[in-house]
């Protein structure tokens, strides 16, 4: 409340309380209180709500400043450039149409429609335009429309994407976001005004560009760009293929729903998942004199259960009787588990996997010996004997599944060319409309917290809590890795958001206000409100959604 005087208290994290006027904006006080941030602000969390800095406050509340060193505040950052990108793009190009595609590198790539291919010199005006935009410091204005009103707008203004998406809105309303004679609608918050987007590059890369942006670790300097081909390649060949199915984004996905056409939709993208894997099949047992070891590595929630068990019937297929190992039988004893940065036990680890005995062991099956092979006991926190032991035949291979497949410390003793290693991920093409993509790991984060609570009794709260150290440890030890892989593989489905929607919405709804997890349970129901749920009853038992729904002809996930 407000006393008297028209002051209001703002109260932050640490406790401290700050009198302001009534009617301040987050951007004013976040100049005026001692807010402890490190980076530049760009966002707020008021109570439970997540806030823009053009937020007035008219009742005391806890206040917490969002900066640039965090996902909220860097998601705020990449949207206000993504906005500067589309002004800028259309101002030099007049009359294009500018599509944010998926993340790659440091940045997003996206392309250029136009009546002319995107040259370098297109590509180096559109960056200079946007530069100009950021000095001119615009104002970005979020304003409240009529559903109606806003389709209205934007099919005046030949945003047919944008359109097609409102057609499945269920509030009546909408916010849009509008700069100088710019209106666009963004799946989420913004930046107050253009001049807060300080580091960004533009980069021309075929047929199309890479905004790069800074990262939450280095949030003003933009990092040095890294060549990503190989995982290029495989957003290209999903969006082709999504373009061959008419699937590109939510909104098409809804009319394949509305049409009655899903069961045809499912067994076509289900059939490419077979022929994908019974290609990678082939080309190992082509090479199967030279292929010892089958690596497969991914991050969380990518499927790898699920592909590495409908590869081992492929394999077999083509007379290969293949031999999985675990690594989680190769842990080091609790004891010498190293620990995080939080002094819990870091079982992501390279090094909390006994690597010498690993190696050991590898060599020794490789070579033809029979091997004692160990079994981790989790309870205990130690290797113990069950005397269970392997000898590889001569048409046979070792299929390691694991976050450090990558890695060829984790297999040094095996010579490269007697490994094979298969990347997997799920690498979603489709986004939202043309400005708002889904994230891959949106994807990934659904369908954890469909399948950990299915398996593992964990609860939404309990997955979102654990997700940031998960994805800590995907950066750390499977990303670095990624472009060595042999091949990629995408275990993304067209319409597995559509068959996700029933089973995590309710979870995510569970999640209440005053827990912190809140603000992201939110940002992920609002985007799954677009999409049509339905039924998973056409989906096969080998399918890699029956993973995290349930329903799998395979043994469920390991907990």
């Amino acid at each position: 409340m407000a006393d008297a005087s028209g002051t209001v208290v703002v109260t932050l994290p640490d406790g401290s309380e700050h009198g302001v006027p009534k009617g301040s904006t987050l951007e004013s006080i976040a100049r005026s209180v001692p807010h402890g941030c490190r980076w530049p602000v760009i966002g707020a969390k008021v109570d439970t709500e997540l806030r823009e800095l053009t937020w007035k406050l008219h009742e005391s509340a806890g206040v917490k400043f969002i900066d640039l060193g965090t996902e909220d505040g860097m998601r705020f950052y990449r949207r206000t450039g993504i906005l500067v990108l589309v002004m800028a793009a259309r101002e030099v190009l007049q009359g294009c149409r500018v599509l944010i595609k998926h993340s790659l590198s440091n940045g997003l790539y996206g392309e250029i429609k136009w009546r002319k291919p995107l040259t370098e010199a297109h590509v180096r005006s559109i960056e200079e335009r946007m530069r100009e935009i950021v000095e001119a410091n615009k104002p970005i204005v979020r304003k409240r429309m009529l559903l109606g009103d806003a389709i209205e707008l934007f099919r005046a203004d030949g945003q047919q994407d944008k359109v097609r998406l409102l057609k499945y809105r269920t509030s009546d309303y909408v916010n849009i976001y509008q700069c100088g004679w710019l209106s666009d609608y963004y799946y989420g918050y913004m930046a107050p005004s253009t001049g807060y987007l300080k580091s960004f590059r533009l980069r021309h890369y075929l047929p199309g560009f890479i905004l790069e942006f800074p990262t939450i670790h280095s949030p003003l300097e933009i990092p040095e760009y890294v060549e990503q081909g190989k995982l290029a390649t495989v957003y290209y060949e999903s969006e082709r293929w999504g373009r061959l199915i008419g699937v590109t984004d939510i909104a098409s996905l809804n009319a394949v729903i509305e049409q009655g056409d899903l069961d045809a939709l499912i067994q076509t993208v289900e059939a490419l998942h077979e022929k994908k894997i019974a290609q990678i099949s082939d080309a190992i047992s082509a090479d199967r004199d030279r292929i010892k070891v089958v690596l497969i590595a991914g991050p969380s929630a990518s499927g790898k259960t699920t592909f590495a068990q409908r590869l081992l019937v492929q394999l077999r297929v083509n007379g290969l009787n293949p031999v999985p190992i675990s690594l989680d039988d190769y842990f080091v004893d609790r004891a010498m588990t190293p620990r995080a940065e939080d002094g819990e036990h870091d079982f992501e680890s390279l090094d909390a996997i006994d690597l010498a005995l690993f190696n050991d062991h590898l060599v020794r099956l490789v070579q033809g010996e029979e091997v004692e092979m160990p079994v981790y006991d989790f309870v205990a926190g130690r290797r113990r004997s069950v005397g269970r032991t392997i000898r590889l035949g001569r048409d046979q291979m070792l299929i390691i599944e694991g976050i450090h497949g990558l890695n060829d410390r984790l297999t040094a003793s095996i010579p490269m060319g007697r490994k094979y290693k298969i990347y997997v991920s799920a690498l979603t093409h489709l986004n939202i409309d043309d400005h708002n993509r889904i994230p891959t790991t949106d994807v990934r984060i659904l369908r954890r917290l469909v399948r950990d609570h299915l398996f593992r009794g964990h609860s939404a709260v309990e997955t979102l809590r654990r997700w940031p150290r998960v994805r800590a440890g995907e950066e750390s030890n499977i990303f670095p890795f990624q472009e060595s892989a042999d091949i990629m593989v995408n275990t993304a489905l067209a319409y597995e958001l559509a068959a996700l929607r029933p089973h995590a919405e309710p979870l995510l709804e569970d999640i209440q206000p005053e827990q912190p997890e809140y603000v992201e349970a939110k940002r992920l129901r609002k985007f799954l409100k677009y999409i049509i749920p339905v039924s998973a009853d056409g989906v096969p038992p080998n399918s890699i959604m029956r993973e995290f729904i349930g329903g799998s002809c395979f043994h469920p996930p390991k907990p």
